[in-house]
C-alpha cells in the first residue's frame, strides 16, 4: 500500500525536534460553501502530519509493519478558532503530548504564518494496536527513546518561536 500525501504545496521543515512543523497554502479545493477551509480537512491534515513527524523520527509505515502493529485513533477533539481561506499560508504544528503504556495524546495548532495566530487547535488520543487483532499491545521501549514528548501547546508554540 502506497502512502499518498493531500498536503498542498508543502515546505518541509529542517532537522526535525520533538514538535514537527509544516508550512502549507491552503488550496481552493478545500474551501467550502461557507467560502472557508472545510472542517475535514484539518481532519485529514491532522493524520498526515502525524504520519510525517512519526516518519521523520524513524517510524516509517515499513517499520510498524515489521513490527505487526499500527496506531489507531480512539477520539478526536478540535477546536475551530478562526476561519481560513484559499491561499492562506499555514504552520502545521504537531507533537507527543505523553507516551503511556499502549496510548499516547497527540497535539496540534494550525497557525496562520503571517501573525502566528492559532486558528484551530487539536488533540487525538491515539492506540498502538496489533495490526493483526486489533487489540491493543505496549508501545515499544524504542519509540519512548525516539520520539520526545512535549507538554502542551504553550510549550509547542514557545518551540516555533524559538525556532529550534
Amino acid at each position: 500500500m502506497k502512502q499518498t500525501s493531500h498536503f498542498p504545496e508543502v515546505q518541509e521543515q529542517g532537522p526535525v525536534g520533538p514538535v514537527y512543523v509544516r508550512r502549507i497554502q491552503v488550496p481552493a479545493e478545500a474551501i467550502d460553501l461557507n467560502g472557508h477551509t472545510n472542517n475535514l480537512e484539518y481532519l485529514r491534515w491532522m493524520q498526515e502530519i502525524a504520519l510525517a513527524h512519526s516518519a521523520a523520527r524513524g517510524w516509517t509505515l515499513e517499520r510498524y509493519r515489521s513490527l505487526g502493529a499500527t496506531w489507531v485513533v480512539r477520539a478526536h477533539h478540535i477546536e475551530y478558532l478562526r476561519p481560513t481561506h484559499a491561499g492562506d499560508e499555514l504552520l502545521l504544528l504537531t507533537w507527543v503530548e505523553a507516551l503511556g503504556r499502549r496510548q499516547s495524546p497527540r497535539g496540534y495548532c494550525f497557525v496562520r504564518a503571517r501573525d502566528l495566530k492559532p486558528v484551530v487547535r487539536a488533540r487525538t488520543q491515539w492506540v498502538f494496536v496489533d495490526a493483526g487483532s486489533g487489540r491493543p499491545r505496549e508501545i515499544p521501549s524504542v519509540f519512548h527513546q525516539d520520539l520526545q514528548t512535549v507538554a502542551d501547546e504553550a510549550a509547542a508554540l514557545a518551540y516555533l518561536r524559538r525556532g529550534d
